[in-house]
């Protein structure tokens, strides 16, 4: 294809609104739908969140937050509510064995995905013309980071969204010609802030105060925009959103909700990295190139103009957006690379604007930076192989193959921007992006035996001689053995299990090799003989711990 015939094709999906968020509809499906069905639950935050979202349905109690018999009072109730109406459309659409099946606890997350791009889209177009808007909204569409959110049944997805929806809303205020919104647009203002808080307490309003402070202290016009956004009547309507179920959980828990999430874990994690997620400041720079590939060279390369232009109001308006939350976040010990995606976007926005002053960014470095789009990929084409081949003594020829096609995408992207054909170097990027996502998380994740305990250890269950037995697991307490198979599977040590199994009616225990000679003396003490249903090794995606489970049943019918 011509540089010419592409630029045509370009103007014509982006010459229009519906073409457009058409065009970026079908993208986010091929991003984001492969492996949302294959993938496992992944350990451990994912099917933490589905568990709790399971047992809300198992109980009928959408108030409190429990894994397990924990109270789980880390995030609000927004996430959870939205993954239960999930799986109860999906078993009411006859999807068998809805309770189990994490794609549909993934929904919420795909189409928080999806929403971010369009929202990308949208907000674009108070900053933009209609053409960079939709190349950033593809290229923030295209990211790493999002990819993976976007299939993991998890906050940040739909936080990004919720996001996206209040500075649409403050880019309409302060960019936007009328001197009054319309209802349905301050109302949504708010009732973004409200979703936001229920699905991850205050990041959400920090993040848009933050950029509505810098852009009425620096965007030229001082506070008069934030006028449109009818303060009294929007906190009304925030209020009322979100003051229930958190009034109902202070009352349920006794007030242990608050102490939980704010003084444990939220500054918990202002003191000190938890869970092992401890890390430097400059951390999330350090990963950027890696995290936000492929709109990261393209942020790189921006840079001199967006330092030049940083006294216009709309790099303010995007600067007070990314860099405040950004430097926090970097401070922060805790670090996790999904907490700056909500900033993304912002930085993808400036991009854009920088798009159209392009000619302007060549620097030294105008040549060396483009080289990142081709280098991730050619990193995974080398290394997924050789990994798969030390630990499984295989070689995974269809993902090796698909990382070996998305490296002629990535290299023409790359080209065409040391030649400033900015469009081009998107929409090849693009497809750089679907190319590694079929091949990661259609193929690679999903088919990689080792690392799937749990989906194995659960269809081991399904074969024994009795119908839902009571389980009990050693060494392996990962959370999605519990989601895919009982609330109350008990956690236990070798001699534990042996005595679990003494019990009456069909039960069958996870011994992990540590624990079977600790289990094979408590088991003959107390006269028992469990059946070896089966043994299933594996990795531990969590550490990469070689594990070697036994599967022992008692009491099984004839």
């Amino acid at each position: 294809m011509t540089l010419d015939r592409s630029e045509r094709w370009l103007d014509a999906i982006a010459a229009t609104r519906a073409r457009a968020i058409a065009a970026l509809f079908v993208l986010g499906l091929l991003l984001y739908l492969p492996g949302i069905t294959k993938l496992q639950p992944m350990d451990r935050d994912e099917p933490r969140f589905a568990q709790a979202s399971k047992q809300m349905i198992e109980t009928g109690d959408i108030v409190d937050i429990r894994f397990q018999e924990e109270a789980r009072h880390k995030k609000p109730v927004g996430i959870y509510w939205l993954q239960v109406a999930a799986v109860k459309a999906g078993s009411a659409l006859g999807v068998p064995d809805a309770l189990h099946k994490i794609a549909l606890y993934r929904i919420p997350s795909f189409l928080g995905a999806m929403a971010a791009m369009l929202l990308t889209y949208l907000t674009a177009l108070r900053l933009m013309g209609a053409r960079a808007a939709f190349l950033v909204a593809a290229l923030f569409g295209a990211t790493v980071l999002i990819s993976v959110e976007a299939r993991l049944a998890k906050t940040d997805a739909v936080l990004t969204a919720t996001v996206l929806g209040a500075m649409l809303v403050l880019a309409e205020a302060r960019f936007g010609a009328r001197d009054e919104l319309p209802v349905r647009w301050w109302a949504g203002f708010w009732i973004a802030l409200g979703i936001g808080i229920l699905v991850k307490g205050p990041i959400t309003p920090l993040i848009v105060a933050f950029a509505a402070i810098g852009t009425a202290l620096f965007g030229g016009e001082g506070w008069r925009y934030l006028k449109k956004l009818k303060t009294t009547k929007g906190l009304l309507i925030l209020l009322v959103m979100v003051l229930p179920w958190f009034i109902a959980i202070a009352i349920k828990s006794g007030g242990s909700f608050f102490a939980d999430s704010v003084g444990q874990d939220m500054l918990g994690k202002v003191a000190q990295g938890q869970e092992s997620h401890g890390a430097p400041p400059g951390t999330y720079l350090a990963v950027f190139a890696g995290t936000a590939w492929p709109l990261a060279p393209f942020v790189l390369l921006a840079i001199p103009f967006i330092w030049r232009a940083r006294r216009n109001p709309r790099i303010v308006f995007l600067l007070a957006w990314a860099l405040p939350m950004w430097a926090i976040f970097e401070i922060v010990p805790t670090k996790l690379p999904h907490y700056v995606l909500p900033l993304y976007p912002a930085l993808a926005l400036a991009t854009g604007l920088a798009f159209e002053h392009w000619s302007e960014t060549k620097r030294w470095f105008a040549k060396l930076i483009p080289v990142l789009l081709p280098l991730p990929v050619a990193i995974l084409a080398v290394g997924v192989p050789v990994a798969s081949f030390v630990m499984t003594r295989s070689v995974p020829f269809v993902v090796t193959g698909l990382l070996i096609i998305a490296l002629l995408p990535a290299f023409i992207a790359m080209r065409a921007l040391w030649q400033g054909a900015v469009a081009r170097a998107v929409a090849f990027s693009c497809a750089a992006s679907v190319l590694v996502v079929f091949a990661a998380f259609r193929f690679a994740l999903p088919g990689f035996e080792p690392i799937r305990l749990s989906p194995r250890l659960a269809d081991a269950v399904s074969t024994l001689k009795c119908n839902n037995p009571q389980l009990a697991t050693t060494v392996y307490r990962e959370p999605s053995l519990v989601f895919l198979t009982r609330t109350d599977l008990a956690m236990t040590d070798g001699g534990g299990a042996a005595e679990f199994l003494s019990g009456s009616g069909c039960r069958a225990a996870f011994v992990e090799s540590r624990a079977e000679e600790a289990f094979t003396k408590n088991a003959a003490a107390r006269g028992i003989k469990p059946r070896l249903a089966t043994r299933i090794a594996g990795i531990n995606m969590n550490g990469g711990r070689k594990l070697d489970i036994g599967v022992y049943v008692t009491g099984e019918t004839p």
